[in-house]
């Protein structure tokens, strides 16, 4: 009996949290993240204010629901990789498979990238991404955290679904971008010297 009362009670707080994302992004997206409040988000999610609070501690974490999520899920590529596969073959795997879904005209984007004080947090999310993703690359490879082969794959990586977004084919195009991180640009014009033809003229 009491798995079942918190398994019920466990459902509850996720649809709670769920329709409170929901109102959030319905409200925001209706009359800009601005004009709205806290207290219309919860009225609109037919719940207490101090209810929203519990379960998202900011206006921004509304928006931004699934941020820890998202860390830990990194952070686990890389330190549940199959055993002897590299770590760059584990976060471009990892990022091809969560963050394809991800298109440029995802309501969620469209929010953040028109939004000044959104595109901030999620600069300052990715930061904290970063270090923790850092941290994780440092551990699995015994090289130093602030080694310039880690914080540039950690950069890399969490900037690479971003350049891919608006590809026609994002997961194609984030394994590309991870072969040139792997490879290397000598086998491009940008390392040869080479002029594209017709730029003089």
């Amino acid at each position: 009996m009491a798995e079942t009362t918190t398994g019920r009670r466990e459902r509850k707080k996720a649809q709670t949290r769920q329709a409170l994302a929901d109102a959030a992004l319905r409200l925001f997206t209706e009359r800009g993240y601005d004009n709205v409040g806290v207290r219309d988000v919860a009225e609109a999610a037919d719940v207490s204010l101090s209810t929203l609070f519990k379960h998202f501690p900011s206006k921004e974490a509304l928006v931004f629901d699934l941020d820890a999520d998202v860390e830990s899920a990194l952070v686990a590529a890389v330190r549940d990789r199959v055993p002897g596969q590299p770590v760059l073959h584990a976060l471009r795997d990892h990022l091809v498979r969560t963050r394809t879904a991800l298109r440029a005209d995802d309501p969620v984007f469209v929010l953040v990238e028109s939004t000044p004080a959104l595109r901030d947090a999620a600069r300052r999310m990715w930061s904290r991404h970063e270090k923790a993703l850092a941290a994780t690359l440092a551990d699995a490879t015994g090289l130093p955290p602030d080694d310039l082969a880690i914080t540039g794959l950690a950069r890399f990586a969490l900037e690479a679904p971003t350049l891919a977004r608006t590809s026609p084919d994002p997961a194609q195009a984030i394994r590309d971008l991870f072969a040139l991180l792997e490879h290397g640009w000598a086998t491009t014009p940008l390392a040869r010297g080479e002029d594209h033809p017709g730029e003089d003229g």
